[in-house]
This record gives structure tokens, C-alpha cells and sequence, in this order.
């Protein structure tokens, strides 16, 4: 990439806090240009993270063994899973040593035996809406989907501020992307966004413990609805989503599907 590129790609680093943790609105457009955000699915073996070094990165989970024998640390590492510290310490572990700044569920700090080496952003789950709040659209930080005959419909969402709140969508990459619009970034390349529960991980082999997996179970009911919501309400000039992952099951309808020399034409323009 070209130090033009480069450049373009940090804006101000983060305000320095008095502790290791960091409030959201510390974090809130500290950031401008493009992400790459790291997932597990098995077509990230194929990515080539060296090319892109000089590019922030996002990742999450097991994906964090793509980075265990590079010089690159993610800008930010992201887990939802409370059972993944337990069910993989190792690669926790990694990820609370190589990461500038972990985000993860405020009672997963106290729980966890691997204290970060970066800072610590706790999220919050987004509060359900009130009858009024959804009539009238008066949450503008929380994108949501206005249904008042389906009680699942409440849990879908995206947020553009995390201190008001965050949806998981049963998938950490979801998480991830609100994550990535906090911070300000503007163009958005996701990599290993399989969602392929057969083909399982990248880093998975027989040597490894494999963690439980439930996207078949929500694919439907939350995954695929939240994904059509951002699609729709939050993806615009200022907030585009590129999916390199050729074999998604997302539909390019809703994030497009990029080639990695796709991608780097993108980022020259």
C-alpha cells in the first residue's frame, strides 16, 4: 500500500486515559479511513494480512491466530462469547497479550483470568425499546427495526455509539462492524465472513478443542435480519461494507462481494 494510503488510514490516536480502561465517548470518530475486520471463517486461511499491514484491523474470537506469528497488532480485539475464555485460554490468552484495546462484555472483565495488555472498552447490550422510542424514532444513536408484532424484532438492531448501548445479533462480527462505526471508520473490508457453520473455522484442527457454534440456529431469526438492517438504514456514502469472502452465505445484495485485488483498487482510490 502506499504511504498515501497509510495516511489516510489514521487520524488522531485515541485520548490517553487515566486507566487501562477507556470510556466509549473516548473513542467515539477517534478514527477515518479503512478496517479490514478478521473473522473465523475458513476462506480467511486464503487472506493475505502481510499486504495490508499498514491497514487498522479489527478481529475477533479464534481469528486471533492469524496474527500470532506476524509483526501486527489489532487495533482492536472483540469478544461476545463468554464461554470462549474458558473453551480456548490459549488463544485468549494471545489475544489479551497482542491487542491495543479488547472490547468485551462488562461482566466478562471480572470473570476472566487474563487481564488485558492494551486498553478496555466494556459494551453493554442495547436497552429493548419503549413503545414510544420506536413510534416516534427518538434513538438516534440506535438504528432499529420498528415492528410492534414481533418481540424478537426488539433484539435487532444497529448501533452507531456504543455508550448507548450495542446488538449482538448472535454473531461477534455484527458487534464488530458497530464497533468499527464507533470508532469512525468508513470503509469496512470483512474477512472470513463465511458463516458456514460446515466448513468451520480456519484455525480449527484435530488438535484443537472446537467451541460450540450456533450460526445454522440463528442464520434466519437474527443473523440475516440484522445484517438486511444495516444494509438498509446504515450503510450509505459515508459507511460502505465489502465482503471478501467469496463463499458467504450473506447475499451480495446486502454486503458486496470483493475480490482482494478488488479491494486494494478500492483503497488506492
Amino acid at each position: 500500500m502506499s504511504k498515501e494510503t497509510s495516511d489516510r488510514s489514521y487520524t488522531k490516536d485515541p485520548p490517553a486515559a487515566p486507566s487501562r480502561q477507556i470510556s466509549p465517548d473516548e473513542l467515539k470518530s477517534v478514527k477515518s479511513g479503512p478496517v479490514f475486520i478478521i473473522a473465523s471463517g475458513n476462506s480467511a486461511k486464503h487472506f493475505p494480512i502481510h499486504e495490508f499491514s499498514d491497514i487498522p484491523m479489527i478481529t475477533m474470537n479464534g481469528a486471533i491466530s492469524m496474527f500470532t506469528h506476524t509483526d501486527i497488532k489489532p487495533f482492536f480485539y472483540v469478544c461476545s462469547d463468554n464461554d470462549f475464555p474458558r473453551q480456548q485460554p490459549e488463544l485468549f490468552a494471545t489475544a489479551m497479550r497482542l491487542s491495543e484495546h479488547v472490547a468485551l462484555w462488562e461482566d466478562q472483565f471480572e470473570a476472566i483470568e487474563t487481564p488485558p495488555s492494551g486498553r478496555s472498552l466494556s459494551l453493554k447490550k442495547a436497552p429493548r425499546a419503549s413503545f414510544l422510542a420506536t413510534l416516534f424514532g427518538r434513538e438516534k444513536s440506535l438504528v432499529r427495526k420498528t415492528s410492534f408484532l414481533s418481540k424478537r424484532s426488539k433484539d435487532i438492531g444497529f448501533s452507531k455509539d456504543l455508550a448507548a448501548g450495542c446488538f449482538d445479533a448472535r454473531t461477534v462480527m455484527y458487534l464488530a462492524l458497530q464497533v468499527a462505526y464507533h470508532l469512525g471508520f468508513n470503509k469496512v473490508f470483512l474477512v472470513g465472513f463465511d458463516l458456514n457453520q460446515a466448513a468451520g473455522r480456519f484455525y480449527e484442527t484435530a488438535q484443537i478443542n472446537r467451541s460450540p457454534c450456533g450460526l445454522d440456529q440463528h442464520y434466519h431469526t437474527r443473523i440475516l435480519p440484522s445484517l438486511k438492517l444495516m444494509a438498509n438504514s446504515v450503510i450509505d456514502s459515508r459507511f460502505q461494507v465489502y465482503n471478501l469472502s467469496s463463499t458467504s452465505r450473506v447475499p451480495t445484495h446486502i454486503i458486496p462481494k470483493v475480490s482482494v485485488d478488488d479491494a486494494k483498487q478500492i483503497l488506492a482510490t
